[in-house]
């Protein structure tokens, strides 16, 4: 297929059906009926409430940013894939909501508020600011390049040691989470070789932003135990996604 035609088509929403059916069909809230549920006890309960809590603050990140994103997006499938992306942040939001109502969380969204990391939270206002200043290739650097990648690399290492309902969940995230870290990807790297200088602009960005994700990704895996090497693998995987780009 025509390299355009092809990046078009990944981006339609045709494609996005057939994606998501594959991992979808059958689940409800991202679960699978009889999904065990074993018990925990009350410090694990209470850390998982806060990693989902933080989780959610994420999710809303992105849902916001997309669906903004859709205005100053340069063309028609651009703007396609930035609805289908919409739609799979609002999905995660419910699911990891969801998951803290099983938990017994009875109001979601006081309990997100009281336990959001501030670090998160002003990584939330600065892209925001981007978004605002419609700069497209600096916000969609920050939610599809280091916010994506972060929780990509954060699902997959809490997937490892996590309850059988929270691993489900999270491992159908995850699958969403590499079509957006792949659009992110090829739209800058196509923008980088055109402008190399925006390459600086972003490098710019990525500093301010940088201590922001990883300082309140690195809490969760704290929350949820992970070992030493995992807080290693979460750095070499982020440092990956953005030496693609071309970032030492």
């Amino acid at each position: 297929m025509d390299p355009e035609l092809f990046r078009d088509h990944v981006r339609s929403f045709e494609f996005w059906f057939g994606a998501v059916q594959g991992y979808l069909e059958g689940t409800s809230f991202g679960l699978r009926p009889g999904a065990p549920e074993p018990p925990l006890d009350a410090a694990a309960r209470d850390a998982l409430v806060t990693v989902l809590c933080n989780y959610c603050v994420g999710e809303t990140i992105a849902l916001e940013g997309a669906g903004a994103l859709i205005r100053i997006a340069p063309n028609r499938p651009t703007k396609v894939f930035l609805s289908t992306q919409t739609v799979d942040e609002g999905r995660h939001l419910e699911v990891f909501t969801h998951r803290l109502a099983e938990l017994g969380v009875a109001d979601p969204e006081a309990e997100i508020a009281a336990r959001a990391n501030p670090k998160l939270l002003e990584f939330r206002r600065r892209f925001l600011e981007l978004v605002r200043g419609e700069d497209w290739e600096a916000a969609v650097f920050a939610q599809n390049v280091i916010l994506e990648a972060m929780e990509f690399s954060v699902f997959q290492l809490h997937a490892r040691n996590a309850d059988p309902r929270t691993r489900e969940i999270l491992l159908g995230v995850i699958k969403d989470e590499r079509r957006h870290i792949g659009f992110g990807e090829n739209e800058l790297g196509r923008r980088i070789a055109q402008a190399p200088e925006v390459r600086e602009r972003l490098a710019r960005v990525r500093r301010a932003l940088d201590p922001l994700v990883l300082e309140s990704f690195t809490s969760t895996l704290e929350r949820v135990g992970a070992p030493r090497q995992d807080f290693d693998e979460l750095g070499r995987s982020y440092l990956q996604a953005v030496a693609r780009l071309g970032f030492a």
